[in-house]
């Protein structure tokens, strides 16, 4: 790498590399986020500063990307140091924070609500923008839905998610389900969300950045909340979630098509629909009640996921189990495609209850390969580009 003065003194080249790498739990560039002290080439190596704030969960990773990125432009023999911020510098972060994940220079569109907690103005609290109602918004939001339980939507919904993490995507995990919440026990999540002043960190496993009431209340606890609270959660998860902009957002729905749809369709309202059902009539008719709530919300229905298709027994026979067709039928009369038909695995259920997603402890497998099938049919969906004014709250 060729040296020349530039930025606090060090070499402007390798300035550049550091500033463009992407930290790896706040999903902007380094140097947007303000983070890089000072870079130094020197005749021992290459020496960088960088700042992290206090409660900072991924040190070591940080370290490697920042570190990887320097070899691969040639730097020598990077070496690279952590110091924490300040309060003063943690409350500039969150700042930037706010503003990247605004979408800063696009016309933004407030969520309901969002002046509770806000920033302050000269003429009061300025609103903070939900960036998945912004017009530019490159998000895809996905809400995966069921009309009904026990079939397997969230086990779909997360091995979806690492399919397309896997596949080179950026993605983030939304777990509507409020009551019933399972997501983070499903994705093997180590760690709870970072608090930084008013802005959380989601939790990443498996390359999928994931949110969910279980890391806030008690696995033994039940949730008692109005529909008011459950409101008010949502937008807080979409809200004040550093979620960095990622290409994919999904969004595991309850069962049903009660408080929870209705809020998503008000806070998300370019989000597009996608229905879990299983083969028998009976889960059919109920899935499609899910499918009729969102052509009533106008939200668009891409397409259904038939689950528990068959199981394949140790002569190697599929037995279809709870009958055949009724995702087809399904898709047939919602005019969408059948994205994917997944078997009924014992190991797919074995990984949501032991925290390892099938899509990771067996990638060459049956389930993992037909996963890999619908991330990439789900990629190739044209997104539907859908905006309602009438559903902000102004």
């Amino acid at each position: 790498m060729r040296r020349s003065e530039g930025p606090a003194g060090g070499d402007s080249l390798a300035a550049d590399v550091v500033a463009r790498v992407v930290d790896p739990r706040l999903f902007h560039p380094l140097g947007a986020l303000g983070l890089v002290r000072s870079v130094h080439v020197r005749r021992r190596g290459t020496e960088v500063e960088l700042g992290v704030p206090r409660a900072y969960p991924a040190r070591r990773e940080l370290v490697e990307a920042v570190t990887r990125a320097l070899v691969e432009a040639g730097a020598p023999q990077p070496s690279v140091s952590l110091v924490e911020l300040g309060e003063a510098e943690e409350a500039e972060l969150q700042a930037r924070l706010h503003e990247l994940g605004a979408g800063a220079g696009s016309e933004q569109v407030a969520g309901p609500g969002a002046a509770a907690g806000g920033r302050h103005g000269a003429e009061g609290p300025v609103p903070r923008p939900n960036p998945f109602a912004d017009r530019g918004s490159a998000t895809r939001v996905l809400a995966i839905g069921s009309g009904k339980g026990g079939v397997g939507k969230s086990s779909v919904t997360v091995n979806l998610a690492v399919a397309l993490a896997a596949a080179g995507h950026s993605v983030g995990l939304l777990d509507a389900d409020v009551y019933g919440f399972s997501v983070p026990s499903m994705l093997g999540v180590k760690e709870a969300p970072t608090i930084l002043g008013d802005v959380l960190l989601p939790a990443v496993a498996h390359g999928v950045r994931c949110i969910s009431m279980g890391f806030f209340v008690p696995e033994d606890q039940a949730v008692i909340w109005r529909g008011p609270m459950l409101h008010k959660a949502l937008e807080q998860f979409l809200v004040d979630v550093n979620w960095g902009a990622p290409e994919f957002l999904l969004i595991d729905l309850p069962p049903g098509t009660g408080d929870v749809s209705l809020s998503i369709a008000q806070f998300v309202p370019r989000a597009e629909l996608i229905v879990v059902t299983t083969p028998q009539p009976a889960a059919e008719r109920v899935a499609q009640r899910a499918a009729v709530l969102a052509r009533q919300l106008r939200l668009p229905c891409r397409g259904v996921i038939e689950n528990m298709s068959w199981f394949t027994g140790d002569d190697g026979t599929r037995y279809e189990l709870f009958g055949a067709g009724g995702g087809e039928q399904l898709a047939g009369e919602l005019g969408v495609p059948l994205l994917a038909s997944l078997p009924l695995l014992p190991a797919l259920r074995a990984g949501g209850d032991e925290g390892v997603p099938i899509t990771v402890s067996d990638p060459d497998g049956e389930a993992s390969l037909l996963f890999r099938g619908l991330a990439g049919a789900v990629a190739a969906m044209p997104p539907v580009r859908v905006y309602r004014s009438e559903l902000s709250v102004r």
